[in-house]
């Protein structure tokens, strides 16, 4: 998706023709000293390719202008992630709730996972085997104890008993002979083959764990394991912190949902891409809605949201309609950061709307939009959701990256040994270096030469697998 062509950024050696026009109308564009109250003059009348050349050299010259401010209010990208996982105001955080086990895959403990019984609850046996008390050879007696079985009867000395994994071991067991390990003679007595300990393979009662006992702190990520361990000490649900609701808004006139583009269209890029990746960054996206550009329309889906964040798409920029900054000014909304110093991606924003409710306004570029997730959604959904921010990593790049002079430069990468490999196809409006990806690089301004050791960016689906990642 391209929403608004070149309207989503503001960088000069970005601004076209058109965008820089739209710049000039939008009030840059008298170009007579301020205070000259003096009639204009009357020019002789251009040919108009002369008035053609003329109007371009001086949109271009207001779009410079309009790219220098507004670079340089621009948020640095380190600075704007900070701002962004420190945006939640520590008195707003959700309310923990209770969820069932096959819900709770991916949130957080909000409180001590402590075990209800001991584990095991009963001493058991480890292995397929006899349950043999004394020492052998056994008379083995008829029958057999099975896992789920009521208490099996005592042993007496000299006396064993086909014995299941995970079966109740009966009183006055001596250890657990393994099958392998066990062999009968002609009179049907049992004789060890190996030398046996006292105890052997017998799980003695809370072996793993006592009743009370602290089994994880809380803040602790539900993996399947967690899920594992919670039910086998005795849980039904967990107090967790919920999902933070996200609501997808994807701004533009030209976008088509279905088939090929046609006719000046485009296919819709972001909203099919973007809830996936929202949901492995642990939110729970309530909606995607797709709005025209329509200033009344999305001022009524942001004033009417439920959301804990909403996500817009397009629309960031100064063009005719990019909605976006007089719609949060509209509504006397908190502007955190207006423009992040990171190719691609540069218009970002990220306001505060109500004392519990965030707006990321991401660019229209693909490419962008993805810049503007990891910077600026992600960390505010690692903070919702009581997430910690994973550690960071560098590795040597395998070739030299170009950087832009002044701004941080996000790099689709694959990750090969040691070494990080970038992609082909990393332009703002492109998806397919990043669909081949693993990561993504962090490239300081100025750029990075080969071997230069460089900060990686994991995407969700590179170290989890993809359907652990988007559960």
């Amino acid at each position: 998706m391209t929403p608004h062509g070149a309207r989503q950024g503001l960088d000069a050696e970005d601004l076209d023709v058109e965008e820089a026009l739209a710049l000039v109308k939008h009030g840059n564009g008298s170009s007579r000293p301020a205070g000259d109250l003096r009639p204009a003059q009357r020019e002789p009348e251009a040919s108009p390719s002369a008035r053609a050349a003329d109007a371009s050299a001086r949109a271009a010259e207001a779009g410079h202008r309009a790219a220098a401010e507004h670079h340089h209010r621009a948020t640095a990208w380190p600075d704007a992630r900070t701002i962004a996982a420190r945006a939640v105001r520590p008195g707003i955080r959700p309310t923990p709730v209770s969820v069932g086990l096959g819900d709770a895959l991916g949130l957080v403990l909000a409180a001590p996972l402590t075990a209800l019984t001991d584990l095991p609850s009963f001493d058991t046996s480890a292995m397929d085997g006899w349950a043999v008390a004394g020492p052998g050879p056994w008379h083995v007696r008829e029958g057999g104890v099975l896992a789920g079985s009521s208490a099996p009867a005592p042993l007496a000395d000299g006396e064993a008993v086909r014995i299941a994994t995970g079966a109740r071991i009966p009183p006055d067991t001596t250890a657990v002979l393994r099958s392998e390990h066990g062999r009968t003679d002609d009179n049907g007595r049992l004789h060890p083959t190996r030398e046996m300990q006292h105890g052997q393979d017998i799980r003695p009662r809370g072996q793993e764990c006592r009743s009370g006992d602290q089994l994880l702190l809380a803040g602790a990520v539900v993996t399947p394991a967690v899920l594992g361990l919670a039910a086998a000490a005795g849980y039904d649900t967990v107090t967790a912190v919920p999902r933070p609701r996200v609501e997808v808004l994807v701004l533009g006139d030209e976008l088509l949902t279905e088939g090929r583009p046609h006719d000046g269209l485009i296919r819709d890029a972001l909203g099919p891409m973007l809830p996936s990746w929202l949901r492995a960054s642990g939110a729970e996206v309530i909606a995607v809605r797709r709005l025209r550009d329509d200033a009344k329309a999305l001022y009524k889906a942001i004033t009417s949201s439920r959301a804990d964040l909403i996500v817009t798409t397009g629309g960031t920029a100064s063009g005719p309609v990019d909605h976006v900054h007089p719609t949060l000014r509209r509504i006397d909304a908190e502007l955190l950061v207006d423009g992040v110093k990171v190719r691609p991606g540069h218009p970002m924003l990220l306001a505060r709307v109500k004392e519990d409710q965030h707006l990321v306004g991401l660019p229209g570029n693909p490419l962008a939009a993805v810049s503007g997730l990891l910077t600026l959604a992600e960390p505010l959904l690692r903070t919702l959701a009581a997430r910690s921010a994973p550690e960071s990593y560098r590795l040597p790049l395998r070739e030299t990256v170009h950087g832009h002079p002044h701004d941080t430069r996000l790099i689709p990468v694959v990750l090969r040994g040691d070494r990080a490999v970038p992609l082909h196809y990393n332009g703002p409006a492109m998806l397919r270096g990043i669909a081949a990806a693993d990561a993504l690089a962090v490239v300081p301004p100025g750029g990075a030469r080969a071997g230069q050791e460089t900060e990686m960016l994991d995407l969700p689906w590179a170290t989890a697998g993809i359907s652990a990642c988007f559960t």
